[in-house]
């Protein structure tokens, strides 16, 4: 018997604000919720840029309204949000990719999700050309001490929102402002800082959508980009 394989649709926002790349996600999430039967559930995955933004998880561990004004300073956005994990920095030069995914379609486990996703990361890592990425005790992937790539989730009845956020060409001195996801010691890399090559977001893109349908057994389509201008 042939199982048909999961349809994921890419949408490519492109570069905008945190608000707004977070409202895109909440609409694609809400769009199919209430269809019934969670086959008739229509993934997606978000493909974007952000201008420079301070993020926070549920864990927000410290981060007073001081700390939020400091980074505001910077000339950065900062948000709370209801995603896992502590503070990140998200802003030009940085894939953030947001799947939408309904669990039941693939495996309905947030733990397998989360695992899927950093073998998704490590695969586009190893297809660049960098086969030393991998995980350690602490989130997100890494090359040697320094993180290439924060992940942190929301999964709500087996609907994922967030995601990853993969270091292309960022500027990495965002992060010297802050201890990157409450990680003391250890530091933050980029594709192209480890490759010695300018990386763009469409190269980097290219590579985790071909891991991501490998890795998520999943078929992948692109979505005409009208569906990204209309809900900013």
């Amino acid at each position: 018997m042939c199982v048909r394989r999961p349809l994921v649709t890419v949408v490519r926002a492109g570069r905008h604000s945190y608000a707004s790349g977070l409202k895109l996600q909440q609409l694609l999430a809400k769009s199919t919720q209430n269809l019934g039967e969670f086959a008739e559930f229509r993934n997606y995955i978000v493909l974007q840029e952000h201008d420079p933004v301070y993020t926070i998880g549920i864990r927000s561990k410290s981060y007073t309204k001081d700390d939020e004004d400091r980074l505001r300073k910077l000339g950065a956005e900062f948000h709370r949000t209801d995603r896992g994990g502590l503070i990140t920095f998200h802003g030009p030069g940085q894939l953030v990719a947001y799947p939408i995914l309904h669990l039941r379609q693939f495996k309905p486990s947030i733990r397998w999700y989360v695992a899927a996703l950093e073998r998704t990361v490590i695969e586009t890592c190893r297809q660049l050309g960098i086969p030393g990425a991998t995980t350690t005790q602490d989130t997100g992937i890494w090359v040697g001490d320094h993180k290439i790539c924060a992940i942190g989730v929301h999964g709500s009845r087996y609907v994922t929102t967030h995601g990853i956020g993969l270091n292309c060409c960022t500027d990495l001195k965002w992060f010297e402002h802050i201890i990157p996801c409450g990680i003391e010691g250890k530091g933050v890399t980029s594709l192209t800082k480890e490759l010695g090559r300018h990386i763009g977001i469409p190269e980097a893109s290219t590579a985790f959508l071909s891991s991501f349908a490998n890795i998520f057994d999943c078929r992948v389509a692109e979505q005409a980009d009208a569906v990204a201008r209309d809900t900013n």
